[in-house]
């Protein structure tokens, strides 16, 4: 589905009612688009169904919880709320994106406590997010932006202020012809790419950096899970960039990436090999099951 975002038919659910797509706005002092007090989860659907949907929205309300904005949906009404959307504009395979905000109301500081926490649901078609990569291997940039420490913001929210410098991360990358950047974390640990987890293979067994300061994936659970019911070795741990040399192959995981091979991180080169396109193809069997 190409085109402008912002001028599409159908319809988008938005405070418990759906309205046409086009008249789904929010007013210029809404605290969110001043002071990024927002949080949302990017989901996908397959043959009508979303994989880990109540996840998804367990995690939404967890992340409004984490940056002081309860949600005052429950877990239930946001699942009917995702199947309303998607049943209204008629979408079987479709990426969903649920999204909280504080709304414009009586405080326009930083202090928000006052107004209003507000939500909305879209879906719409979307294709592979890093393109033909899936076959020949994702090519990412080094960014020279990091993941913060944890005593800075809290890292296991899925919130709209942590993806800033992935933004500029990303930029950058395309710039150079990449399809994403891998980012280290504050201590220079390897930890993810802008919107993707990363894993790495040496001698058959997988490595992947803690979680400890970055979102702990639900795609990236769900494949360690795949790994380890093949009794394949999953080393979750602090990875230094120099590192990198000795793997042989790479992939990423998220909603949008599902399981994406890497081909090159900068001077470091990876082949397609088979664990990954194995893992790939568990992957896509387990969410269309």
């Amino acid at each position: 589905m190409a085109g402008n975002y912002a001028d599409r038919d159908g319809q988008i659910w938005m405070d418990g009612a759906l309205v046409p797509w086009r008249e789904a706005n929010v007013h210029i002092l809404t605290h969110a688009m001043h002071y990024a007090s927002s949080v949302f989860e990017g989901e996908r659907a397959y043959g009508g169904r979303i994989f880990e949907s109540r996840k998804h929205s367990q995690r939404l309300r967890d992340s409004g919880e984490a940056i002081d904005m309860p949600i005052p949906w429950t877990v239930d009404q946001i699942e009917k709320a995702k199947h309303d959307v998607m049943q209204a504009n008629g979408l079987s395979d479709a990426y969903v994106r649920a999204v909280a905000w504080r709304g414009a109301g009586e405080d326009m500081g930083v202090s928000s406590s006052r107004n209003p926490v507000r939500m909305a649901i879209a879906a719409w078609e979307w294709g592979a997010y890093y393109g033909d990569s899936k076959t020949r291997g994702a090519k990412l940039d080094v960014s020279k932006w990091k993941r913060p420490s944890p005593e800075t913001i809290p890292s296991h929210a899925k919130a709209a202020g942590l993806y800033m410098i992935c933004t500029m991360s990303k930029h950058a990358a395309e710039a150079k012809g990449c399809a994403d950047a891998l980012m280290m974390d504050y201590r220079g640990y390897v930890a993810e790419a802008t919107g993707a987890n990363i894993f790495f293979v040496r001698d058959g067994e997988v490595h992947t950096p803690e979680p400890d300061c970055f979102l702990d994936g639900i795609t990236r659970q769900t494949v360690i899970g795949l790994l380890r019911d093949r009794q394949i070795s999953v080393h979750e741990r602090h990875i230094m960039p120099e590192e990198l040399e000795g793997f042989q192959q790479c992939w990423l995981t998220g909603t949008a990436a599902e399981v994406t091979p890497v081909g090159e991180i900068g001077p470091w080169r990876f082949e397609v090999g088979e664990l990954t396109r194995n893992i790939a193809e568990s992957y896509e069997t387990l969410v269309r099951s």
